[in-house]
């Protein structure tokens, strides 16, 4: 098995709503994220299918259009909790980017949500790696 990772980055802003900590504020980080693609060699041709797993250029392309393209410079919030989807309400009334999730905006559900809508355009995306700091990470993998 053969492993080749593109790293993105983006700037977001989000809230932890009924989070005991700080990061119930509004706050932002630069989100770092990094994407797997495995690949096996085929029975037909062990050698030729790990000559290359992917073109860098085109993951880069493909990850940018997937999540760099919606989430940077933009407010993530949880649609579901009203304090959130008020303060989305006034960001939008003064033309800023918002992106609405059915969910909490942390680095674990972000993972595994980047996982989700890569895989359906990368054959063989193996983890999705979402770094908040430059020290904490959250990883989602293929079972």
């Amino acid at each position: 098995m053969l492993t080749v990772t593109k790293t993105v980055r983006f700037d977001a802003a989000h809230i932890l709503t009924n989070h005991q900590g700080m990061c119930r504020n509004l706050h932002g980080h630069t989100y770092r994220v990094d994407v797997s693609v495995c690949r096996a060699p085929t029975p037909q041709s062990p050698e030729a299918s790990l000559d290359m797993v992917i073109d860098f250029k085109d993951l880069k392309k493909l990850i940018e259009e997937t999540v760099v393209s919606r989430f940077d410079h933009a407010f993530m919030y949880n649609e579901t909790s009203p304090a959130e989807s008020e303060i989305a309400e006034v960001v939008a009334k003064h033309g800023m980017r918002a992106v609405a999730l059915p969910w909490r905006s942390t680095a674990e559900n972000l993972a595994r949500y980047f996982f989700g809508e890569l895989s359906a355009r990368i054959p063989g995306v193996s983890s999705v790696k979402v770094w908040e700091t430059p020290d904490s990470c959250a990883e989602y993998k293929a079972e």
